[in-house]
């Protein structure tokens, strides 16, 4: 198994081994097997480091004879420019038929199923957008570049001098008003693209399901405050367990809070765009909201005083995560809370019965429907300072309001949210969000320069 940890730098050791340019990127895929019949895993394996025992970025794995590990050499998705390159000079978007695209996406796909997934889904998410950024960019094909947008930090003027593309001669690239050269692109690169695409969303979507799982068992333990500090302490300086009760009262959220550092860090070790990971968060505070909203409508023993102060308490403590996190990796993750922070809020109002229907559902609970708001106060209690609920006459009001709605279809019965499993972008919004790679501007690793078979990755020097 060929496990690239954060780049593909194994090209330029293979690269010194086996002339044959195809050889490269076949090799980075783990498909030596596939060309050389007799060979195996194990004796390409024990091959390589026969020959490369002492490289710096080649490492043995522990617990096994086949596999090993590249280690991290740039900042950049190193791997799709890498990738990009090797393409270009081979030719390979001009070519009506090949595998080399089928051996590229099953490379992937083998990548996202095995490692370590923390890991191993940014770095894919990374490198794959950015190679889908250089293909929606830079190919033409006939009518169907008029589908793929510029980026639009782009020059729109006419006249603008031909950007030469590594690997290509002039007469190969095609310069439009946008000030940018593309490549002829046939059919297998068109297709390619396609499932570069459904790829890498679906590597978003793996990493954001992940997520939820790993959060969704936190969530269970936040909606509710523990039961022997549901009521006001008698001593603050009480210890249990020997833990202070403070301590007691925000381990849960610590843990959410600890869970939203530790995937903040994965992602940006692996260099994914600001752009993915906004969207990522964006889209887990979301969830938040959901599982909190719908626990807290589930379940009476939720909807209290005492238990509404718990629950605000560990919200405050994700806005401060939200805002140290800034707009630009969080996005709009503060308003993806509104249900839960509303219905909080009305649990914790005081004289809820001086409350009107249209100041609870203009003021404090906007975005709540009536049949939530009904819920919610029908089934609250007061175990802090026994008081009550809304008047009668504003639950009077929200059944009729109910009845109308069912006579009438109007609404659906339920009161619970839905989770939203749909792909928050498109290609377009990618090639748009994520800046403007050169793959002839990246600085390659130094030890590139050592072999014959590589010299093509940098075109610049002297």
């Amino acid at each position: 198994m060929l496990d690239i940890e954060r780049n593909s730098s194994l090209s330029f050791i293979i690269a010194s081994r086996y002339t044959h340019t195809c050889i490269v990127i076949s090799l980075i895929f783990g498909h030596i097997c596939s060309m050389f019949p007799k060979s195996t895993h194990a004796t390409f394996v024990t091959k390589l480091f026969q020959s490369f025992k002492d490289h710096p970025r080649l490492a043995k794995t522990k617990f096994s004879q086949t596999d090993f590990t590249v280690s991290h050499y740039a900042g950049k998705a190193l791997a799709a420019c890498i990738i990009y390159t090797c393409l270009l000079h081979w030719h390979a978007f001009e070519s009506e038929r090949t595998v080399i695209f089928d051996r590229i996406i099953e490379g992937i796909k083998v990548a996202i199923k095995v490692g370590n997934v923390n890991n191993m889904l940014p770095y894919w998410l990374s490198n794959a957008s950015t190679l889908l950024c250089l293909l929606q960019r830079n190919l033409r094909s006939n009518g169907l570049l008029r589908m793929m947008p510029f980026s639009r930090h782009a020059g729109g003027h006419s006249g603008a001098p031909m950007r030469i593309i590594p690997g290509l001669s002039p007469k190969q690239c095609n310069t439009f008003d946008d000030g940018m050269s593309h490549v002829e692109a046939t059919y297998p690169a068109i297709l390619f693209k396609q499932q570069l695409t459904a790829y890498v969303e679906k590597i978003f979507g793996l990493i954001r399901d992940n997520l939820k799982k790993e959060i969704a068992p936190l969530l269970s333990l936040c909606i509710q405050a523990p039961k022997n500090v549901s009521r006001r302490p008698i001593k603050p300086s009480k210890f249990q367990g020997g833990i202070p009760q403070q301590q007691c009262l925000s381990s849960h959220w610590d843990r959410i809070i600890k869970f939203l550092d530790s995937l903040m860090s994965h992602l940006r070790e692996n260099y994914v765009p600001s752009f993915f990971i906004r969207k990522l968060i964006t889209q887990v505070f979301s969830f938040v909201n959901i599982s909190l909203f719908n626990s807290l409508l589930l379940r009476r023993e939720c909807c209290t005083f005492s238990n509404g102060e718990y629950v605000k308490s560990g919200l405050a403590e994700l806005e401060r995560w939200i805002t140290n996190a800034t707009e630009e990796f969080a996005g709009s993750s503060w308003r993806e809370l509104n249900y839960i922070r509303q219905a909080v809020g009305f649990l914790v109002t005081h004289q809820k019965r001086k409350k009107s229907l249209e100041q609870i559902t203009q003021e404090l609970c906007p975005a709540l429907t009536v049949r939530q708001i009904y819920r919610i106060s029908t089934m609250y209690c007061d175990d802090k300072y026994s008081t009550q609920s809304v008047s009668t006459e504003v639950v009077e009001q929200m059944r009729e309001t109910l009845n109308k709605a069912a006579s009438k279809n109007l609404n659906s019965n339920s009161f619970l949210l839905d989770d939203d499993l749909s792909i928050p972008f498109s290609t377009e919004d990618i090639s748009e969000a994520l800046d403007e790679v050169e793959p002839s501007d990246v600085e390659f690793p130094p030890f590139s320069h050592e072999y014959a078979c590589a010299q093509f990755l940098v075109p610049n020097q002297e």
